[in-house]
């Protein structure tokens, strides 16, 4: 603990609030809440911790805090900070998907379609739906019920849809508006859990056909109940009613809470979301600040009644969320929570096995190589490789890996710019000097180590750009290959080391793997490179080619390939003249 962290826990005030924990670069890694500052924040301080707690107080190099007036304000400002922040030790909610709605929309001739955003445009929506499947099959049985156009826009003929039954064909019928609001209003009722009263209407329609014996409209009638059957009524249901609720349960181990929600819609339980994840606090608060966050997301819309465990406060939850909640009791409602918890229960027992063995994989690997280098644990590591053959089209790039996984969104590509010829030492100054003098232009993160893939010249020369023209005091390292272009050294320090690592070890199977990623990534970039400028060379030996027809070309065909397999109709409809086409054929067939 250094003196600063000392002086700032004197000071803590005895009020509820947040604290933001903050890394050496000042980077805000966690962030928490606590109805006592002082004895929360301390508490990180003192005593013993598991292995997770103490990974996150080891990189603490500073904190602040920020006083707020009650527990629920407290809440409510430490969900709106993880937001802003998006700590890495924080509750992180992976899946980010977006549920499909049915959407009947307010043309004058409507349509039914699939949807994941709502918008404010007059359309009704009904949903949302566990996936995309199980709406498409309620649109489909919609579809055979009721005859609304399906194509986006309006043909000059009737289509499949209208021989099928299933389109009234508005381009070329007039449909009155009387009898679409007749058709949208039972497809409304349908969809807010009417089905049933559907279903009797259909059944009484088909009883009168057949009275009069129009066996075909009967027969009609029928496969449409019989449609009714099959998709809304192949699951038990779990309600009597049909309010739209979701059901929390949650169970905690070794530091570990999972999270089950049930989500219950017309009466049906169709889908459960599953989140696992490390706490810091108490459970009981670890919760509340799962639901805010739970909700926060776009894609979870409050439900009218919530179910919850005993142990949750009720009446913080209501406040936070304005959503009726219930603790049942006992009865139908008590023994969903129980699912809940149990299937919760069940899931991290499951899967602590399979955490234990990413974490070694990945952080404690991660942690290990900072031992053996004798650095901070590197959390971020960025590493870097050139690709070019003889000189030509060279590029290089980077990866990232953070706590031991590839952080994708964050790899680089770059182009060559300022270097003539096969010169990779010159090659590795320019990209690393671009990407940092961009990392600071911008505030950017720094890495915790850096790699480079290749020998003593190159990390020289990068050490060169980052000591001497940067200013910058990153640990860098090397990877070295043995004869069969596998990873075989770890080169470190000033002057350059071998650092040994077990073969057998994770952090050496981890230094693989990045090497594996950065020169895969670097290769494949090389390629994409190294085609697109053989396609555009070829393009200008062409006459009646410029850079216009260039761009056109490229993104009709893509390769030289497809362009050579195009007929020369296929070229002309690619906006070339007849002899600019002939002679592009005769030039790609020599």
């Amino acid at each position: 603990m250094n003196q600063n962290i000392k002086n700032k826990l004197a000071l803590l005030p005895d009020q509820p609030g947040c604290y933001l924990m903050k890394d050496r670069q000042g980077t805000v890694i966690y962030v928490g809440k606590a109805k006592i500052l002082k004895n929360r924040v301390r508490s990180y301080f003192t005593g013993s911790h598991d292995g997770k707690t103490l990974r996150l107080v080891n990189e603490i190099e500073d904190f602040e805090y920020i006083v707020t007036s009650s527990n629920i304000e407290a809440l409510v400002l430490e969900i709106n900070l993880i937001k802003k922040y998006d700590p890495k030790y924080n509750i992180m909610l992976k899946d980010d998907k977006s549920y499909p709605f049915i959407k009947l929309t307010a043309e004058r001739h409507p349509r039914l379609i699939i949807t994941r955003k709502v918008k404010k445009d007059k359309g009704k929506y009904f949903g949302p739906y566990p996936n995309v499947q199980a709406a498409n099959e309620t649109k489909k049985l919609l579809d055979r019920i009721y005859p609304l156009r399906k194509c986006a826009t309006l043909p000059d003929r009737v289509c499949l849809y209208y021989h099928l039954g299933q389109c009234l064909a508005p381009c070329v019928n007039e449909v009155a508006e009387q009898e679409y609001k007749k058709m949208t209003d039972e497809i409304t009722r349908f969809l807010n859990g009417g089905y049933k009263e559907i279903k009797h209407e259909l059944a009484e329609r088909m009883t009168a056909a057949a009275e009069e014996l129009d066996f075909e409209r009967a027969k009609d009638y029928r496969d449409k109940i019989a449609h009714i059957e099959a998709t809304m009524e192949k699951q038990k249901m779990t309600m009597t009613d049909f309010t739209d609720r979701d059901v929390f349960g949650y169970a905690v181990d070794k530091g570990w809470m999972c999270v089950q929600v049930f989500f219950i819609r017309q009466g049906k339980l169709i889908e459960r979301e599953v989140s696992m994840f490390p706490i810091y606090n108490e459970p009981e608060e670890e919760i509340l600040t799962f639901l805010g966050q739970f909700y926060s997301k776009e894609e979870h819309f409050k439900p009218k009644e919530m179910l919850i465990p005993d142990t949750v406060d009720k009446d913080i939850v209501e406040e936070l969320l304005s959503v009726k909640v219930l603790k049942p009791q006992r009865g139908q409602k008590k023994d969903l929570v129980k699912l809940a918890i149990k299937n919760a229960q069940i899931a991290l027992k499951e899967k602590f096995s399979l955490i234990e063995r990413d974490e070694e994989r990945s952080i404690k690997a991660v942690e290990s190589l900072g031992n053996h280098m004798g650095i901070y644990t590197p959390h971020r590591i960025e590493a870097y490789d050139n690709s070019n053959i003889q000189g030509t089209n060279p590029v290089s790039a980077m990866v990232v890996f953070v706590d031991g996984k590839p952080a994708k969104r964050e790899y680089r590509k770059y182009k060559i710019k300022t270097v003539e010829g096969p010169d990779d030492y010159e090659s590795m100054r320019e990209v690393v000097r671009r990407r940092y003098t961009r990392v600071l232009k911008e505030g950017l993160p720094l890495a915790d180590l850096i790699i480079i893939d290749g020998g003593k010249g190159h990390i020289e020369a990068a050490r060169d750009v980052l000591e001497n023209e940067l200013g910058l005091d990153i640990p860098l390292a090397g990877l070295a290959k043995d004869e069969k272009h596998r990873t075989s050294q770890l080169l470190y320090g000033n002057p350059l080391e071998v650092i040994p690592l077990p073969r057998n070890s994770q952090e050496f199977y981890l230094l693989q793997r990045i090497q594996d990623e950065v020169h895969r990534f670097a290769i494949t970039f090389h390629r994409q490179v190294r085609g697109k400028n053989a396609f555009q060379s070829l393009l200008d030996e062409i006459p009646g080619i410029g850079e216009k027809r260039k761009k056109t070309l490229l993104k009709q065909f893509g390769s030289v390939k497809k362009m050579r397999e195009a007929s020369l109709d296929e070229l002309k409809e690619a906006g070339l003249p007849a002899k600019v086409a002939e002679e592009l054929q005769k030039k790609l067939t020599d």
